[in-house]
């Protein structure tokens, strides 16, 4: 093996080492979502209701979509190193029409279950379809041009915070998909803006411009060195920030009924839309995370990265399972209707869910079961896709 080569599947490996992790994290929020008895209850977040075992099950998995998006941009940037600029920029609309149609169809479906479709979410997979679209454009701006156009809009977008308008108006619908999460009803439907675009996009590009250090023949310890100095510096603006309660997050830190509370307080940043402080911190942890993992190699590290070569297979495909797992769990439980399963509003507002459930190391459990049982097939995904790259279908998975 030549030299270029070991920097390349190393280079590889971290970023799927990292992806994979956050795809494991993911499943486990969406298992709570669906099995856990206190999601229908309160917000996991409410630190006048919650544990701190329950908080941080939920606020460990505000790591994924953002890191999600920032690698997903980086790929982007990686895949262009063997096209032009106008075959890269082509290949991400189509991409981000595709993720589109398939956040409003097939994800919806999985969320809900119901063929009459009575809700739309926007969420993970439209943001990373629309980002695409829109780093399609920008694709052909110099990249430091791109780099100081993603910071100006991810520290300044909290400027746009006490902008408003009247609820469930096509100009609140206009201004949630731009930048505030929102819910609508329009006529029998129900819209959640869950992800607004603004400073999603942003963080996408910010990954286009982090593929250059991933470019082959770049050395390595230097890339490391990059990694750990930006990630470590992002953690440490993200604390002097929050400290201020100046800028940077919507809702500022306050002392509660102890120390332990005021430090989840301190911690508890916006993800819709991702504010500063919130972007800080789990930017700047995935930055160390890459830099620390940069020519990490064991067991581990090799079935992780199984997760993050299929992430979207493995995406819709937990998905399906949750909501199947739950449907079992429904009909097993005394006095629940399993047919409630087949929402017709968002789980989180279905009151008949409420004594249907488990604990939260039962929901572990589940979580657990449910990403081991999953690899074989994302495994096999794996090499259907490295043993078939001539088929085109597959860079849309």
């Amino acid at each position: 093996m030549n030299p270029t080569q070991a920097i390349t599947r190393a280079r590889i490996t971290s970023i799927d080492f990292l992806r994979g992790t956050i795809m494991i994290i993911m499943a486990l929020d969406h298992v709570r979502d669906y099995l856990f008895f206190g999601s229908f209850y309160f917000d996991p977040l409410d630190l006048g209701k919650t544990s701190g075992a329950l908080f941080f099950t939920r606020w460990i998995t505000h790591f994924c979509a953002p890191i999600f998006l920032l690698l997903a941009g980086t790929s982007a940037y990686l895949i262009g190193q063997k096209k032009t600029k106008k075959e890269l920029s082509v290949f991400l609309v189509k991409r981000g029409l595709w993720l589109i149609l398939l956040e409003m169809v097939v994800t919806n479906f999985a969320w809900n279950f119901n063929i009459t479709f009575p809700m739309f979410f926007f969420i993970t997979i439209w943001a990373l379809g629309l980002g695409m679209i829109i780093l399609a454009g920008l694709i052909y701006l110099p990249k430091r041009v791109i780099l100081v156009l993603s910071l100006l809009v991810i520290f300044g977008h909290n400027l746009l915070d006490g902008i408003h308008f009247p609820a469930n108006t096509l100009t609140e619908f206009g201004w949630s998909l731009l930048h505030e999460q929102a819910f609508f009803t329009w006529h029998n439907e129900v819209l959640l803006v869950g992800y607004p675009i603004i400073p999603l996009f942003a963080v996408m590009s910010l990954g286009y411009c982090l593929g250059e250090l991933y470019t082959s023949g770049y050395d390595s310890e230097k890339r490391k060195k990059i990694l750990i100095t930006i990630g470590g510096a992002a953690l440490i603006l993200f604390i002097l920030l929050r400290w201020s309660n100046l800028y940077g997050d919507p809702v500022k830190w306050s002392e509660q009924k102890n120390g332990f509370f005021t430090f989840l307080s301190f911690i508890k940043v916006n993800k819709y839309p991702f504010s500063l402080l919130y972007t800080l911190l789990t930017i700047g942890s995935a930055l160390l995370f890459l830099g620390f993992t940069e020519r990490l190699q064991n067991g581990v590290v090799k079935v992780v990265s199984v997760y993050g070569r299929v992430p979207m297979f493995y995406y819709l495909l937990h998905i399906y399972v949750i909501h199947i797992i739950a449907i079992i769990a429904s009909a097993l439980t005394p006095g629940q209707d399993w047919h409630i399963w087949f929402l017709k509003k968002p789980v989180w507002f279905t009151s008949d869910l409420k004594g249907y459930g488990f604990s939260l190391p039962v929901a572990y459990l589940v979580w657990i079961g449910i990403v081991v049982g999953l690899y074989p097939l994302c495994k096999w995904y794996d090499r259907y896709k490295q043993g078939n790259k001539d088929k085109w279908w597959l860079s849309y998975m």
